[in-house]
């Protein structure tokens, strides 16, 4: 008899789809928008990156309990406005005792020059001032002679001009020490860049409620974080802590301004 015919093959199952690509995630337009810099920004630019390059920069900290100075202020302000003219704020008391600590460590109103040192004997306090175009530095001149309400009106006048735009060159050239202030945006600490040629800058912060240890007892008082920034080729170390503890000394009580303690 015959052999059965064999089976017929089973086809083979047919492969699996491969899986559909997962659609790609929409993506937000990627604008972007290129503008020159301005004069003023690329000048600032370079002058701060010839810092960084050129000085041994260090920063040297402390804080001040500015209690004092706050019951001060809030104590005679409508006075001070009524007889001046003018608001009666911190910078002030900041900009006297910073002519106090420049006369007490004289090598931080000093400059490199060569091979030399030159020791100014003048007092000339540039003020970093945020403007719609960029950083600019006011100075304010012979600040040991000024008083409190001559300082206020200054930087006042400076920041209207700051503000429109209409600062003279000459009114930002020739100072001998900065201060800035990063506390007025909310600034906790920093070490800002010296302005050159000077050798030194203060950097002053925001004040914030801190609990604090006072005759032995936790107080709940107003601190300012304060940063010395110095050229260590020409400050010690000594003389930069030095220096911003006789701020901090004079701005915690004014009074010393006063007697010229």
């Amino acid at each position: 008899g015959r052999a059965p015919a064999a089976a017929p093959a089973k086809p083979a199952p047919a492969a699996a789809p491969p899986p559909s690509p997962s659609p790609a995630p929409m993506l937000g337009e990627r604008r972007e928008t290129r503008v020159k810099m301005t004069r003023l920004r690329l000048r600032v630019s370079e002058r701060l990156k010839s810092a960084q390059n050129t000085y041994a920069m260090l920063t040297t900290f402390n804080e001040i309990d500015m209690s004092g100075l706050m019951s001060m202020r809030s104590q005679f302000k409508d006075a001070f406005l009524e007889q001046h003219g003018v608001k009666l704020g911190f910078m002030s008391c900041f900009v006297k005792a910073s002519a106090k600590a420049l006369k007490t460590v004289p090598a931080v109103n000093a400059i490199i020059d060569g091979d030399e040192i030159v020791y100014r004997e003048f007092y000339d306090v540039s003020i970093a001032v945020s403007a719609p175009k960029g950083l600019v530095v006011p100075v304010l001149r012979d600040v040991d002679r000024l008083s409190f309400a001559g300082v206020e009106g200054a930087i006042a006048s400076y920041g209207k001009k700051a503000k429109d735009g209409t600062l003279a060159i000459d009114e930002m050239t020739g100072g001998t020490f900065t201060i800035s202030n990063g506390g007025v945006f909310g600034s906790l600490n920093g070490t800002p860049i010296i302005n050159p040629p000077q050798s030194a800058i203060l950097g002053m912060h925001s004040i914030v409620q801190r609990p604090v240890v006072v005759n032995g007892e936790i107080v709940i008082r107003p601190m300012m974080n304060v940063a010395l920034t110095y050229d260590h080729r020409l400050v010690d170390g000594r003389e930069a802590v030095t220096f911003l503890k006789t701020i901090k000394q004079a701005v915690e009580d004014p009074r010393r301004l006063l007697l010229e303690l």
